[in-house]
């Protein structure tokens, strides 16, 4: 039995229209904030009853809360309502994508842990204000390429195709400036890895809240600083990324040479850094940069079991070597639970290339993250499968990426990316602009 998809009332019939017709209208976007959350989800819950309505999201931080600090899971006292094995997993194939049915099936091990669905998801009240306002006025230029009016929020709320789906993951808020390290593991067949450990640095311009006009750059979407820090063999390469928009520019910085240089390749599915193969460069953060060489198809709205509110599976109150084993995660530590998610197909265009042929992604409507995505090879193949497990950050507040794991299915192997367990903090804010530029670069590598 396929996977069932269902279109959700009128608001949404307008995501089915091809992309050439008009705008939402003011009375469609009038119901951002009413019968829509103020990012285009659904505010009311399903019909079952097992996803509920959403509310305001996680908008608080505890009392106990420091910023930076790892995360106290606000649903740590919830219990699985039931666990999704192979044995089981006909019962609950229309809630779940082919490629975690193939997880399933490869892995006897692997099991899906099913929580009660919390709709955490919660943002700055600016955003909501720039989504809203995006609505009527957002548009897609240049064939998709890049978009116009808009410098924030997300720019399609009530999106006609998908085209502007994949836009709005692209530009999802996802805070001002701060640094981070994590570190990331290619595990082999028989669970064994090097960590790769590494320090980010971020600065967002689309959609600052903080930033005035003066300070963002036009079209610039942010800068990205990336320094690998352990293991010795591989410390002191350095990246940096402008991402703009309508184009990309990277340079890289590497400590034999002690050279910058450009980097054009940091793109498509040029391989990703460190990453033994097991992922391509536009697979980081489930999907980035360019969107050009595929045709994009939204193909309507599902209710799957996706990673969510995974607290436990990142905090430090287990480490990195309990979160990683042979074949997969640790399932005991993983939290699934039941979410409505938009369905975008994207289908390599004829004259272009890529390793992946065709890439399913499934996008949660309460923040825009892409969640899970399901990657075929040319011979229509599943060949890769992607998980996102994601928490709020509930002091900032923002739905964010927290785990990120691409399973290679031919290989056997995958990597898991974004691993916090062992680190003293999740983040730190870091306002140091002239660190993202070829000179700074170039002074950080030669100290």
């Amino acid at each position: 039995m396929r996977n069932t998809l269902s279109i959700l009332g009128a608001a949404l019939a307008l995501a089915f229209v091809p992309a050439a017709q008009a705008q939402v209208s003011a009375a469609q976007a009038a119901e951002l904030g009413k019968s829509l959350t103020p990012m285009g989800a659904e505010r009311a819950g399903n019909a079952a009853g097992t996803i509920p309505a959403w509310e305001v999201g996680l908008a608080k931080p505890p009392a106990a809360h420091t910023a930076g600090e790892h995360y106290a899971d606000p649903y740590g006292a919830d219990r699985p309502l039931f666990e999704i094995t192979a044995a089981n997993a006909a019962q609950h194939q229309d809630k779940l994508t082919p490629g975690q049915l193939a997880l399933l099936n490869t892995y006897p091990s692997w099991k899906m842990k099913v929580y009660p669905t919390r709709r955490g998801a919660a943002f700055p009240q600016g955003h909501y204000d720039q989504t809203v306002a995006n609505a009527t006025r957002a548009k897609l230029v240049d064939g998709g390429r890049t978009l116009e009016g808009t410098t924030g929020g997300i720019p399609f709320p009530i999106p006609q195709n998908g085209m502007e789906a994949i836009w709005n993951h692209l530009t999802r808020y996802r805070g001002e400036a701060y640094a981070m390290n994590w570190s990331q593991a290619a595990v082999t067949r028989g669970g064994t890895y090097t960590p790769v450990r590494f320090e980010y640095e971020y600065d967002f311009h689309y959609g600052s809240l903080s930033k005035t006009d003066a300070e963002r750059e036009p079209n610039k979407l942010f800068n990205f600083l990336q320094t690998v820090t352990a293991p010795a063999r591989l410390a002191g390469q350095i990246l940096l990324v402008h991402e703009f928009l309508d184009s990309r520019q990277a340079w890289t910085y590497n400590p034999g040479q002690r050279r910058v240089r450009l980097a054009p390749n940091v793109a498509y599915d040029n391989p990703g850094t460190a990453a033994d193969g097991l992922r391509t460069n536009d697979d980081f953060l489930m999907f980035n940069g360019a969107i050009d060489r595929y045709d994009w198809k939204l193909v309507g709205k599902q209710e799957i079991y996706v990673p969510y509110n995974s607290y436990k599976l990142v905090g430090n109150q287990v480490k990195m070597a309990d979160v990683l084993m042979a074949g997969h995660l640790n399932p005991e530590h993983a939290r699934y639970e039941l979410h409505r998610v938009w369905v975008v197909e994207a289908t390599l265009k004829q004259g272009t290339s890529h390793i992946y042929h065709r890439r399913t992604f499934y996008i949660d409507e309460d923040s825009w993250m892409i969640v899970v995505a399901d990657k075929y090879d040319s011979r229509g193949q599943l060949w890769r499968v992607s998980e996102q497990h994601n928490i709020n950050f509930y002091d900032i507040p923002m739905q964010y990426p927290s785990l990120e794991v691409h399973h290679d299915l031919q290989s056997g192997r995958y990597i898991a990316m974004g691993l916090r367990n062992d680190e003293p903090r999740v983040y730190q804010v870091a306002e140091r602009s002239a660190r993202f530029t070829p000179a700074g670069l170039r002074d950080l590598g030669t100290r």
